[in-house]
This record gives structure tokens, C-alpha cells and sequence, in this order.
């Protein structure tokens, strides 16, 4: 039986929420070490960015997000 894939309205999906809240704990981050400024917070929140939107890309494709 083949598996469809579940309809999620207006970015409700878990690969959403997966994003927001990774980009969202990056930006913050980010935004603490600009006042320092400390380069290595930075760094982090910039790799949290890149990791939250590998995670909503990789979570779609597994099809836990909105077609």
C-alpha cells in the first residue's frame, strides 16, 4: 500500500517548526555575540542557520513537511 503523504496547513508541518525554532535559537545567538563582539557565538548561530535549513530540507523530503 502505497504511503501518502499528510497535508499540512499554513507551514504547520514538524519540518517547519524544526526550522523556525533551530533559525530562530541561530539568530538570537548570533545577535548576543555581534555585541561583544565575540566571533565564536557567531560562528555558532551562522552554523545553526545552515543546520536549520539542512533540517527542514532533509525533514521535507522524508516527508514531514508540506508538499
Amino acid at each position: 500500500m502505497a504511503r501518502t503523504a499528510k497535508y499540512y496547513h499554513h507551514g504547520r508541518s514538524p519540518a517547519a517548526w524544526v526550522g523556525s525554532i533551530v533559525a530562530a535559537v541561530g539568530f538570537i545567538l548570533a545577535t548576543i555575540g555581534a555585541f561583544g563582539p565575540h566571533w565564536i557565538i557567531i560562528g555558532i548561530g551562522a552554523a545553526l542557520l545552515l543546520i536549520a535549513g539542512i533540517g527542514t530540507m532533509v525533514l521535507k523530503v522524508m516527508g514531514f513537511g508540506q508538499p
